[in-house]
């Protein structure tokens, strides 16, 4: 009886945790689809928020990572400018140019298609194989080609309009959040671009694992490194001084929430449950996000639902977790057959400090992009 309820209350509490991830990442879109439309400068606002989440993240790199600290080579300082400018500058930018000119749910399934690019692009570098000879890698398949169908979906066809609030006598859309059809389309493309981007990025992560593994140092040094590069991009397109100015406003509570909620505690979350449960444990609960966001902007910004979006979006969910279930079938198999080799996903007996260092410090982790990409997505979730 005590044993079944200690399982309980450690599934309560991963559950949870994951749950206020998505939350966060709720909040995070929702705020910053807001104060995009109401005229804040990007690149202003990715600099302050990495550096609030640099201030955030400090102490953890400064008091878990201590025994790590050393000199870094001048060739770990260059990956990590690269981790920052694809990872953050350009993928980041490119994402809030595109929310800005969409809408908070449309911006999110681009979120969750990004696995099924860098899988294609782990296939043409001959990084990943498709397994269409196993079922798990037929299932697999199958789902990226749903997911990248949802895609399509949503971004084609738009479908019926519906309101979920019926009402709307006492509620109007303000007049900056309409969306015009060229500012649509115009981000659509911005969106595919930072699609693209997240994928190279997480390609690059392989790199980035064998040269730097210490994950909290990582995250410290890309957030400057990302705020710094926002700063100089920021300063070349536009100057004016209130472009710059922070006030008691939104924009300031969306970037403190930024840094400390959908980075800093995300970022703990996120691993304390990679520890606990692997690594395709939380990637399972990001399409609640896209159902939270979709639900939210619909209730609190009036953002009518078109048919093509509910569609695509349920096509991406199921794309998605059918992928993922291929994924961690194959996984367990390759375990079975490396038994010897390769780290279990499952948790390891010792302290969750010694669960996590020896899940992070297995050369099984790097050795495919899926790997380092799965490790990877505690970055990509708190950058989100």
């Amino acid at each position: 009886m005590v044993a079944t309820a200690k399982r309980w209350l450690v599934w309560s509490q991963m559950v949870a945790s994951m749950l206020a991830v998505q939350v966060f990442a709720t909040g995070q879109q929702l705020l910053s689809k807001v104060i995009l439309n109401q005229g804040t400068f990007i690149f202003s606002f990715m600099a302050y928020r990495h550096l609030v989440a640099a201030l955030c993240v400090a102490p953890f790199a400064f008091f878990l990572e201590r025994a790590d600290s050393k000199k870094l080579a001048w060739s770990t300082w260059f990956w990590l400018f690269i981790n920052a400018l694809t990872g953050i500058t350009m993928a980041m930018g490119l994402f809030y140019y595109g929310l800005r000119d969409t809408t908070a749910t449309y911006s999110t399934n681009f979120l969750n298609v990004i696995p099924i690019v860098t899988f294609v692009f782990s296939i043409l570098l001959r990084m990943e194989k498709l397994g269409l000879d196993s079922k798990a890698g037929k299932i697999k398949t199958m789902g990226a080609i749903i997911c990248v169908g949802g895609a399509l979906t949503t971004s084609l066809y738009k479908g019926k309009e519906f309101n979920l609030i019926h009402d709307h006598r006492h509620f109007h859309s303000p007049a900056a959040m309409e969306v015009s059809s060229s500012n649509w389309t115009r981000g659509s493309f911005m969106l595919v671009g930072s699609c693209l981007c997240y994928a190279i990025w997480y390609i690059l992560q392989v790199k980035l694992l064998r040269v730097f593994p210490s994950r909290y140092r990582a995250t410290l040094i890309t957030c400057i490194m990302a705020s710094v590069q926002s700063t100089a991009i920021g300063l070349c397109l536009d100057r004016r001084e209130a472009a710059w100015r922070l006030e008691w406003n939104l924009q300031l509570v969306t970037i403190v929430y930024s840094g400390a909620l959908s980075t800093a505690a995300t970022f703990c979350l996120l691993t304390w449950a990679i520890a606990k449960r692997g690594p395709t444990y939380a990637p399972m609960f990001n399409p609640l996000s896209l159902i939270f966001i979709a639900v939210s902007e619909a209730l609190l910004l009036g953002e009518p639902m078109r048919l093509g979006i509910v569609v695509g979006t349920v096509m991406i969910i199921v794309g998605l977790y059918s992928f993922l279930w291929g994924r961690r079938k194959e996984s367990k198999l390759s375990g079975k057959a490396n038994a010897g080799d390769e780290a279990s996903p499952k948790p390891v007996p010792g302290s969750e400090d010694m669960q996590l260092k020896t899940y992070e410090t297995s050369p099984a982790n790097v050795k495919s992009v899926y790997a380092a990409m799965e490790e990877g997505g505690l970055k990509v979730g708190v950058k989100s």
